[in-house]
């Protein structure tokens, strides 16, 4: 029993031993993996570089294109107001919403015995002032005529007198002849005096009937303009809206019966910034008639500014602007849409990303051995994700596409240049860099073993992807 025990006591210790032995055969391969490896080399840490884009500043001419919402309206647009009240009696089939209709074509008709009974009235009464300025004339006439025969009748009176008078002075005839001449000759101008008060008061009368005449004219010019207001046409061609009548409704005085549109005349209102405005104008001040795209769904339409907002409203900012379109099919009055401005050409300028441009107007420039530098431009326009720079005497320098935090003067970048993404993917690696990231893939304890596999046959090669570079110098915090 004592033998077995003390056995099984010596095949314990020779199992610790060979499991002793065996653990320090794989620590001393790890070091000398390690040391190989040798990622903490005796030059201290490497200096990180960044793969970045890159773009050159090539100064070309460029035409700005402001982007805003307007709104679509018509120029041309009528309220259907009833002219006279009554009983509609009749409505044009066209006249519902949506319905087209021509220049002069009835519309509504309203009932038009009240007007039509008003309006031969006032034919009655201008026939009968036409009979009363008849007679006046007449009567005038012949005031005239008594007027001159007792003008005639007078002279006689005189003459007569006269006559009398001379015999006197011969010694012929008797004062009582004389004094009857005399008293005819005034009765003669009293007469006179008379006739000319008949032929004032016969004046007076043919101007009353005039009046009189021009006052039944006017009733009856009214009269037949109630019974035309009793008929509504269209003024213009176009399309109706809002239309709210019905055959044999009632409808009272000025009441609105619809909207008449004109689609052919439709224009754009939108508003812009008061800097984006003064673009717009010339060195006068004036407006430019500047080209302009509307676009709405799959539909768009073409056209140029032709006048801004007189005034601004209380409560609002920046400048209204009307654009007249050519032609607009599809679009309607209300639609609200996106407005393209083409303002003058910019000469000697570039088009840069947006993540170029620092928030104080600073981007990064490439200088001598890929280090960046710190360069200033000057923002004309913002559109959309890209910046209109004027260059300055940076023409022809590259600078980052995009800024990130980790990015500074005096970082090294690696520069990606538009068109060299695909050779950019792949890149070199030094002996160094390559057993280091081997190393750190062998050592990664969470990798499974066929991701080992395919990322150690990468690093194998001449070229390496550089995500998976970055990927793993990442992991490794370096």
């Amino acid at each position: 029993m004592r033998f077995l025990f003390r056995s099984l006591l010596g095949l314990v210790h020779l199992i610790a031993v060979v499991a002793l032995l065996a653990a320090a055969g794989l620590w001393l391969r790890a070091a000398v993996e390690s040391r190989q490896a040798g990622p903490m080399s005796a030059g201290g840490a490497r200096e990180r570089v960044f793969a970045s884009n890159v773009v050159t500043l090539e100064p070309r001419t460029i035409a700005p294109v402001l982007g805003a919402y307007g709104t679509v309206r018509s120029r041309r647009t009528l309220e259907l107001r009833a002219a006279a009240e009554g009983t509609v009696v009749e409505i044009n089939p066209s006249f519902v919403e949506g319905g087209a209709v021509s220049a002069g074509d009835v519309l509504v008709r309203f009932d038009p015995r009240d007007a039509e009974a008003a309006r031969d009235l006032a034919v009655s009464d201008r026939d009968a002032a036409r009979l009363e300025k008849g007679e006046a004339e007449r009567a005038l006439v012949l005031a005239r005529d008594d007027l001159a025969a007792a003008e005639v009748q007078a002279d006689l009176r005189d003459k007569a007198q006269a006559r009398l008078e001379d015999l006197a002075t011969k010694g012929l005839g008797t004062a009582a002849d004389r004094e009857a001449a005399a008293l005819a000759a005034s009765s003669a101008i009293q007469g006179v005096l008379t006739r000319r008060q008949s032929l004032a008061e016969a004046e007076a009368r043919l101007d009353r009937a005039v009046s009189a005449v021009s006052r039944a004219e006017i009733t009856l010019a009214e009269a037949e303009r109630r019974v035309a207001d009793t008929i509504l046409r269209a003024e213009f061609s176009g399309v109706l809206a809002g239309v709210s009548v019905v055959e044999g409704g009632l409808v009272g005085r000025n009441e609105k019966l619809g909207d008449l549109i004109d689609p052919e005349a439709l224009e754009v209102a939108f508003r812009i910034s008061t800097g984006e405005f003064a673009s717009f104008l010339d060195e006068a001040g004036a407006l430019l008639p500047l080209r302009v795209r509307v676009e709405f769904a799959a539909m768009s339409a073409e056209g140029r500014i032709e006048r801004a907002g007189a005034a601004v409203a209380a409560g609002e900012s920046g400048r209204q602007v009307f654009a007249v379109l050519d032609r607009a099919e599809g679009l309607k009055p209300g639609d609200f849409v996106s407005v393209f401005v083409t303002e003058p050409e910019l000469h000697g300028v570039a088009e840069i990303p947006a993540a170029a441009l620092g928030p104080d107007g600073s981007v990064l420039l490439v200088g001598a051995e890929d280090r960046l530098e710190t360069g200033q431009l000057t923002v004309l326009r913002r559109q959309g994700d890209t910046v209109i720079v004027s260059l300055g005497d940076l023409a022809g320098r590259e600078i980052v596409a995009g800024r990130t935090p980790l990015l500074g003067p005096g970082i090294r970048i690696r520069p990606v240049r538009e068109g060299a993404a695909e050779e950019a993917s792949m890149i070199p690696l030094t002996p160094e860099r390559r057993a280091a990231l081997v190393a750190i893939v062998e050592g990664s304890a969470r990798m499974p073993e066929d991701a080992k596999a395919r990322v150690l046959a990468e690093l194998g090669r001449d070229l390496v992807p550089a995500e998976t570079v970055r990927r793993l110098e990442a992991r490794n915090g370096g």
